[in-house]
């Protein structure tokens, strides 16, 4: 019997729970179907999800269907609680995302699908509440393309020849099989399932108890089971503790077995259990495959993996504000802080310090009702009272412009130097980190330590102290003695090295934004959007009836905070506001906020940007813009030699993006920023060394990003529904005639991602060059490295509207054309033909 691990998960209220019970119930693990709203659900076993009516906490059941062993994970729907969500998608071989048919596709829903895409997990869907009066087979089926993917496909009839069609579309190879066969194995479509080709949709209503017979017959038929290597590997997504204080360490074996008394990393472990439910089985070993929670062992960490996997789990989900935890007057911290810590190694993000300067405890939150369940916790707990001070905004810090941080340590038989460039990173790849420095110059090992010491700890920034993010940081050079150099000397100049950069660079204040969807009666609209606009936000009318409208945008999250109050209010109750963490951007106050800080970064002891030399026989310090003068390292970098365009922070929430493009901006901005790990970040500017002169540009280029384009035109969109090469071929004969009348070299590039095998392709069109895509290269990842190689000899104009693209062609020095843009300059240019040569 096959082994799969399988997660169910969905925007709040769409009935994940439910459909849970219902795949346990008909697959005859329970005997009770229980209910959500009666208190009794199998997986909510906490007393304040029955309380609630909300998943808090991931579960895990386990049941058999013919011919599969399924690990079940219910995962948290609530946006307080997705960071518990996102951990789990870490140990996943499947998932089943649900939808309500009566809400449609949620602002959340669009999250979750990105995280599955991240984690690449291949995914069914279940329409659920298919029973609701308003529900429509057909309208939630076509926004589920239109808003998730093209490929997902309708699976209520496996057998017909319109399901077998529907599925070789998404694949060459299998539409040759099907031209060949007339048919599709079942073998066959499982394998483009979990290739993410294909993805299984399912309708139904899980309270009803119909629909789920089929999803379960088709996770059954159509999953493959995973292989795993002989050696143990293992990873943590969870901590938790039981009743009686035990810690708990949740796992998925990826790798060999785990015996009882095996060593666990350094541990032994003592006891292996399998839960379901409430209620837990012993074992005394588990393989490959398996989940499983471990006792005996007390300092596993969520994220850390054992074995071969070595990679560690950075989330995407962060939280967005911070609070202080206020004690009942005679409590002493000292005591508290220790039990809050158990608090926060199961839920890493609460990020719980002691401020010193303040003298307070500080947490990081998602939201509101994640402080109700955390005070809960803590009296339930620890039998501690706390209350919260008022939540304030997480800000951080990023610059705009590229320097040379000097850092230099040297008291009395001490020595350490370092060189780092710092640039500014893409929006939401966080630092980032190489060496540009020969091993000639500084040993591989010392070289190894400087990049631990930049990522043991969060680097403060200089206008409020804030953490910072989207930097990239080079080792450029550094030295170390042969006698006196100890590995606690490469961490004060690490460390001194980015302070006095940041003192140098142009800083720049970020807050987190929120990504929103406002569903209010029509009459309404004028007053809502006018609300967004004096927040700071950005939106437009997705969707407008008689009666209601929604309106989708994205705004700050310091101005729309508490914004559903006051719809509440204004629309006597019959508005909602539906919003999700969207990522950093530009700040909307910088000034007001930096102010109110009052931040001084030369006072800040714990992160000083001077560096100490020795003379005489003692150390000395010296400030850091002095530090040049006394360095025993040439510069890197030679200041000046030519201006350095930057990537702008905050660009995605730039005038320069009209309304009409925000969704394509909420769909990928943000979240395309997170690449996969074993992906290198995308460099956003050129270093610039002595060695470089500036050179006048050589020619006029203009890259164009074909399919964006084709569908930002009413005409050619409507011929790529009926047939994409003849919309192809139409804009590629429209770029003839405009490269005929501004002589400028034109490329037109197209994705050939899904192509198998594919390199990249060539041809000359006329007077164009048509670029296809290797496979899994994008377009726009085409035209950023051609950008970015280029953009120093020529002038190279992108034409595209992704939020994201334009972002990084930016930083590439290159200029920018909106897909409309385009059109209409092409438009124009032949007018202008047309009126110089007295053409009709």
């Amino acid at each position: 019997m096959k082994k799969i691990v399988c997660g169910v998960m969905a925007h709040v209220d769409s009935g994940k729970t439910t459909l849970s019970e219902g795949l346990l119930y008909l697959s005859g693990n329970i005997r009770k179907f229980g209910r959500v709203d009666n208190k009794d659900a199998f997986l909510d076993t906490h007393h304040m999800e029955k309380e609630r009516g909300i998943t808090i906490f991931s579960k895990q059941a386990v049941f058999n269907t013919k011919n599969t062993a399924i690990t079940l994970i219910d995962t948290p729907g609530h946006i307080d609680f997705q960071a518990e969500m996102e951990r789990s998608l870490q140990i996943m071989d499947y998932a089943i995302l649900v939808i309500s048919a009566a809400d449609g596709i949620a602002s959340h829903t669009k999250t979750v699908w990105y995280l599955l895409n991240k984690y690449n997990i291949p995914t069914f869907i279940f329409v659920n509440k298919m029973d609701q009066e308003l529900a429509d087979k057909a309208v939630i089926y076509e926004q589920l393309k239109e808003n998730l993917s093209q490929e997902i496909v309708d699976f209520s009839n496996d057998e017909d020849d319109k399901f077998f069609e529907n599925v070789a579309a998404t694949d060459e190879a299998a539409m040759e099989n099907y031209f060949e066969s007339g048919f599709l194995s079942k073998d066959l479509i499982a394998k483009l399932i979990q290739e993410r080709k294909v993805f299984p949709c399912y309708f139904g209503s899980a309270l009803k108890l119909y629909g789920i017979e089929e999803l379960l017959s088709g996770i059954d038929q159509y999953t493959i089971e995973k292989s795993y290597k002989d050696e143990f590997s293992a990873r943590v997504y969870k901590i938790g503790r039981d009743e009686s204080g035990n810690r708990l360490t949740y796992v998925k074996i990826t790798g060999g077995k785990l015996n009882v008394r095996d060593m666990f990393g350094e541990e032994k472990v003592s006891q292996i259990r399998i839960y379901s439910g409430a209620k837990y089985s012993t074992v005394p070993c588990v393989v490959a495959g398996e989940v499983c929670t471990l006792l005996g062992l007390n300092n596993t960490k969520v994220g850390m993996s054992i074995g071969e996997t070595e990679d560690t789990f950075v989330p995407f989900l962060e939280p967005v504000l911070s609070c202080s935890i206020e004690l009942s007057k005679g409590i002493d911290p000292n005591m508290v802080l220790p039990k809050l810590y158990q608090l926060c190694e199961e839920e890493p993000l609460l990020d719980i310090v002691f401020n010193e300067e303040l003298r307070e405890i500080q947490a990081k939150v998602m939201g509101e009702i994640q402080l109700e369940i955390l005070k809960a916790q803590v009296k339930e707990r620890f039998d501690v009272d706390i209350s919260f001070g008022e939540g304030k905004i997480v800000y951080k810090e990023s610059i705009e412009n590229v320097v040379e941080g000097v850092g230099h340590f040297e008291p009395l038989r001490h020595y350490a130097e370092v060189h780092l460039i710092l640039e500014p990173g893409i929006r939401g790849s966080g630092i980032t980190f190489e060496s540009i420095c020969s091993e000639d110059v500084l040993d591989k090992n010392w070289q190894r330590l400087i990049k631990t010491h930049i990522f043991e700890r969060e680097h403060r920034g200089v206008l409020t102290g804030a953490p910072i993010t989207d930097i990239h940081i080079s080792l450029a050079t550094g030295r170390a003695h042969t006698k006196h150099t100890v590995g606690g000397d490469f961490k004060q100049a690490t460390y001194r090295a980015i302070r006095q950069g940041l003192m140098q660079a142009k800083s720049v204040l970020l807050e987190p934004y929120f990504e929103f969807r406002l569903e209010v009666p029509s009459s309404f609209v004028g007053r809502a959007m006018t609300d967004i606009e004096k927040m700071y936000g950005k939106c437009e009318v997705s969707a407008m009836t008689e009666n209601s409208s929604t309106i989708e945008g994205i705004a700050p999250v310091s101005t729309m905070r508490n914004y559903q109050k006051e719809v509440m209010e204004y629309t006597k109750g019959e508005g909602h506001l539906m919003v999700i963490f969207a990522g950093y951007g530009k700040c909307h106050n910088e000034a007001e906020v930096v102010a109110s800080k009052a931040y001084n970064p030369e006072s800040d002891v714990r992160n000083t940007p001077d560096s100490v030399f020795c003379a005489n026989g003692s150390g000395y310090i010296v400030k850091w813009d002095q530090v040049s003068k006394y360095m025993h390292m040439e510069n890197v970098l030679e200041p000046q030699i030519k201006e350095v365009k930057p990537v702008t922070v905050g660009a995605e929430f730039d005038d320069g993006i009209g309304v009409d493009e925000i969704d394509a901006i909420i769909e990928r901005t943000f979240f395309a920023n997170k690449k996969k790990k074993d992906k290198k970040p995308k460099k956003a500017i050129s270093y610039t060394y002595k060695t470089v002169k500036t050179k006048p540009k050589k020619g006029n280029f203009l890259l164009v990003d074909g399919y964006n384009v084709i569908f930002a035109d009413k005409e050619l969109s409507e011929l790529a529904k009926i047939n994409i090469d003849g919309a192809r071929l139409k804009l590629a004969d429209i770029l003839c005639n405009y490269q005929a009348i501004k002589g400028m070299e034109v490329i037109l590039v197209f994705d050939a991602y899904r192509v198998k095998n594919h390199q990249t392709e060539t041809i000359a069109y006329n007077n164009i060059n048509i670029v296809y895509t290797k496979t899994a290269e994008t377009a726009d990842q085409y035209i950023e490295k051609y950008a970015h190689k280029n953009g120093s000899e020529y002038n190279i104009t992108v034409a595209t509207s992704d939020g994201l693209e334009q972002v990084i062609i930016r930083g590439a020095g290159a200029s920018l054309l909106s897909s409309r843009e385009l059109l209409m300059e092409i438009e124009n240019a032949k007018e202008i033909f047309r009126n110089e040569y007295h053409l009709t």
